[in-house]
Order: structure tokens, then sequence, then C-alpha cells
């Protein structure tokens, strides 16, 4: 009886090992500032890594030096690969399915790679070429950042970094500004308080949240209008990564009626026009029954 325990326990573990193994690339989250936020999952797919492709090369060393002291660990990995912005088309060219045969990690400088950082286009290698894998949940500064605002809005869209300037960045700025979606940025010092500018700019009563280095020991938010924050900020100096969270543009009020356009100051045609678009109803038609109501 204990050998047949044995047999099935073995049996079992045999299997899990053979599922685990065909999950050959793991994309790992990793701490935005608290090193207590590294998951388990994380530790272990590190662990178990043969290969691991970085944003960069040095932060990844220092993070497994920082958790093999704080953990008591011993990471066995000594195959270290850049991958990031600059270099990812010409990495991906190189690579062939055989390559994923041993267990690979990804990981970005900090938080969830894909998100406003590098991974997609190799998760989409992936996809193309039927290779296993999985992403690991983690630590995030949009999700913390969402949480944290205090809007009770239940939908939000996330706009990564504005362009440094120009044409994009106006029109990215206005479309945000415009959005009855809950819009979240992220940016960075030195570019804070210009962006609150733009922002009063267009609306100077609106609600923003701001989020200061989230999960680290300076860890600040503020909430107030733009325009406040504006003025409070041209006062100090602006130091760490930030997450903007504003309020969503309202366009609730009160419903248009068809009897509030037959008594706006237009052209009848131009009346005719916009009840025809309301109601569906035929433009010449709705026009005649105004110039006939008129004689």
């Amino acid at each position: 009886m204990l050998m047949l325990l044995v047999e099935l326990r073995s049996s079992k573990l045999n299997t899990l090992s053979k599922h685990n193994k065909n999950i050959v690339l793991i994309l790992v989250p990793t701490p935005i500032g608290n090193l207590e936020d590294i998951s388990k999952r994380a530790i272990t797919a590190l662990l178990e890594a043969e290969l691991i492709f970085c944003e960069d090369t040095r932060v990844t060393k220092k993070l497994l030096q920082l958790l093999s002291q704080r953990e008591n660990l011993q990471f066995k990995c000594t195959d270290f690969k850049s991958f990031h912005s600059h270099n990812e088309k010409k990495i991906l060219k190189t690579l062939t399915p055989e390559d994923f045969e041993k267990n690979i990690v990804y990981v970005s400088d900090a938080g969830m790679p894909c998100v406003s950082d590098p991974g997609a286009s190799l998760v989409q290698y992936c996809i193309e070429n039927n290779i296993q894998y999985d992403v690991l949940p983690g630590a995030n500064a949009v999700l913390t950042a969402f949480a944290m605002s205090g809007f009770e809005q239940t939908e939000f869209t996330f706009f990564g970094f504005l362009a440094h300037k120009g044409k994009e960045r106006k029109e990215k700025l206005n479309q945000l500004m415009q959005s009855s979606i809950l819009p979240i940025l992220y940016e960075s010092p030195h570019r804070l308080l210009k962006t609150l500018e733009e922002i009063q700019n267009i609306d100077q009563n609106r609600t923003i949240f701001l989020a200061k280095e989230i999960t680290k020991l300076h860890q600040k938010t503020y909430k107030d209008t733009s325009l406040n924050l504006f003025e409070f900020f041209k006062k100090e100096n602006i130091r760490g990564e930030w997450v903007i969270v504003i309020e969503p543009i309202n366009f609730r009020g009160q419903n248009l009626e068809l009897t509030d356009i037959e008594n706006l100051d237009l052209a009848p045609k131009v009346k005719a026009k916009l009840i025809a678009k309301m109601t569906g109803k035929n433009v010449k038609e709705i026009y005649e029954s105004f110039t006939q109501n008129k004689d």
C-alpha cells in the first residue's frame, strides 16, 4: 500500500512537472518601490529561470541580489539578455522556437511588463509561433492609483506617458480632457508642472488626483482642482515618478426635446435636419410642416 501511494504521488509530480514545462516563457512583474510586493510565484519563476530577458540587466541583477540577501535565496541563472524598446526588433529576428526549450523569464525594470513597458512584442512572438507563455499578476501603478483616487467611475482609460512636446502631445491632452471615461497617465518629475499647467489652461476647475512614488518611502497623494494643484506645485521642488488621474468630463444634463429645437433661432432647413436626425423622419416633410405653420 505504501509503495502504491509513493508511486501515485510520483505520478502526480511528474504530471505537474510536464505541465509546467509546457510554459516556457513567464512574464514576471517586479516591485515598483517596495521589495515586499514581490510574490511567491514571481520568486519561484526567477529561481527556476535558465535565461532572463531584462529591460536593463543591471537593474534585474540588483533586484536578484536584494532578494537573495533578504530571503536567503540563491538564484542560479547566469544568462541575462537585454530586451528593451530600442533593441526588441533586432532580438526577435535572432530568436527561433528552439530557443524556448528552456525556462525563460522576462522582467521590465519595475512593475508589469507590457504596461507602458516592453514585453508585448515578445508575447506576440510566442502567439505567432505557438509557444506557451504566462503572465503573473503583480505590482502596478495604474491600478493602485485608480483605487487610491476616490473617483467612483468603474471604467478608466490608460494613456501612458504623453509625448514630450508638439502636435501629438497637444492632441492627446485634448483627447483625454474630453474623455467621459476616467483618464490616467504617467508623468515624470521634469514635466509634471508643464502637464498641470496645460490641464488647467483647458479646465481650471477639473478635479485632479496625483500619486507620487507609489509603494515607496515618500509616497504621497494630492486631490484638488487643476488650478490649485498647479499653483501649489509652482512653489515645490518636484521629485519622483507620478500618476495623474483626471476627473472625466460630465455630459449629463437636461435632455434636448423636439420643442427645444423648434424654438431655436435657426433657419427652418437647419431645424428640419436636426429633427430628422433625432426622429428618422423625412427632412422635406419636416421642413414643409414648418413653412405651412408659418403661413
